[in-house]
């Protein structure tokens, strides 16, 4: 099942867009099964699952933090982490920044963006990803971290046009940023779309989509 389902979802992306799988609550005998067929980009969003999974896995696996991150479990995170693409406060970002100083790493990060009308999401809002990125590409903070792009979701719904209405805002953030922002030079990744609403991602240019009941089926809590 899951190797069919890697290669349908692998034949619809278009080149260049990277396909993470999100492995959370699934054991790692799974992963390893989507290793088996290609799988190398997992993404999970509960780091002391996310650590444990990252030691057994094979060394070439490139690990994807998608969660809310607290600032005390950056130690299960950050030695892993490919790229963090959940940050979603200042306060977390100054931590991830002191934490790649003290231990000589520099961190990829994607900016959580809050577009949607629900109230429970998390992120910055587009005049806070503006100010950051701002301070960033001056150089005047943040040294130990790598602006890597925008990640975002869309609201929980079963209305295509309002998800679309979502990504659309959240594509027309990221191009403002790219326009805005030329100092930051891996400023490139836009990470939308998730099983129930990745295809309509694609058409917002999404360069990577998070993808995990689609590949592995229903969670196991």
């Amino acid at each position: 099942m899951i190797a069919d389902n890697l290669e349908r979802i692998k034949s619809e992306l278009p080149s260049g867009v990277k396909l993470v799988a999100v492995s959370k609550f699934h054991p790692l005998s799974v992963l390893l099964e989507a290793y088996a067929n290609g799988q190398t980009v997992f993404g999970e969003n509960r780091p002391q699952e996310f650590a444990s999974k990252a030691v057994q896995m094979p060394q070439d696996v490139e690990w994807h933090f998608i969660g809310h991150l607290q600032t005390n479990k950056l130690k299960l995170v950050l030695p892993y982490a490919s790229v963090v693409e959940s940050i979603d406060t200042e306060h977390l970002l100054d931590a991830v920044d002191a934490w790649g100083a003290r231990n000589n790493k520099v961190i990829n990060v994607l900016l959580e963006v809050h577009i949607g009308a629900e109230e429970s999401k998390q992120g910055f809002m587009p005049d806070e990803v503006y100010e950051i990125l701002s301070r960033a590409e001056s150089g005047s903070c943040w040294p130990f971290v790598d602006f890597c792009g925008l990640m975002g979701m869309a609201s929980h719904t079963d209305d295509e046009e309002a998800i679309a209405g979502d990504f659309a805002r959240i594509k027309a953030l990221f191009d403002e940023c790219c326009s805005r922002y030329t100092g930051l030079k891996d400023f490139k990744q836009l990470s939308i779309g998730m099983s129930e609403d990745w295809r309509i991602a694609l058409r917002y240019g999404a360069t990577q989509v998070r993808i995990g009941t689609a590949i592995f089926g229903a969670r196991e809590y």
